[in-house]
């Protein structure tokens, strides 16, 4: 089992409404709508740790099983509490392997990214948003992740030599004030005299 696809099973749901999600709830479970390629929607009940745990991970595919049937699918709405971040319903689309090779190949360039964005020392966010950005655009994210962490490498520097160089400029600043200062005092202790 790769890092970007969770196996877990629910349960079909006859009960629907405000009242029956809130009951299910109650007891540790989430409801989930399945929809997709062509078939009815499937309402089932899946465990609330365990989905939340899922959907903590970028790109992640969910293989599903509910009573005989099995399913691929990937989150496409999660519904959270306002106040409390809780889980309280979630939309999964069906998808087929292709999509789920494609999810996986973007979760691993993500997280190769943060990893070479933690140990570059520049800021992870950015190229995890260059990475969505380049696979939203059809890109390889592989590709932009490197060119992103080599970019942002690049500001860093530019930024480091920046702060260096005005730095320099004000010490050299400091300096002949300091210079021009102790001229004056001089000529001042003079005019005492």
């Amino acid at each position: 089992m790769s890092d970007t696809q969770v196996h877990m099973s629910g349960v079909m749901r006859t009960d629907f409404g405000k009242g029956a999600a809130r009951r299910l709830r109650r007891t540790g479970l989430i409801p989930a709508v399945i929809y997709g390629r062509g078939t009815a929607p499937v309402h089932v009940a899946l465990d609330g740790h365990d989905l939340a745990q899922a959907l903590r991970k970028p790109r992640i595919v969910i293989a599903l099983t509910v009573d005989a049937d099995e399913y691929v699918c990937a989150p496409r709405d999660v519904q959270r509490d306002v106040v409390r971040q809780v889980l309280e319903h979630v939309d999964l689309v069906v998808i087929d392997k292709a999509e789920a090779q494609s999810r996986a190949a973007a979760a691993a360039a993500i997280a190769n990214a943060e990893t070479a964005a933690e140990e570059a020392g520049v800021d992870v966010s950015a190229a995890v948003a260059a990475i969505e950005e380049a696979i939203a655009n059809g890109q390889d994210p592989e590709a932009a992740g490197a060119a992103a962490i080599a970019q942002a490498v690049e500001n860093l520097h530019a930024l480091e030599d920046a702060q260096a160089e005005a730095a320099e400029q004000e010490a050299a600043e400091e300096a002949e004030a300091a210079g021009i200062e102790t001229i004056e005092s001089a000529e001042a202790s003079d005019e005492t005299e």
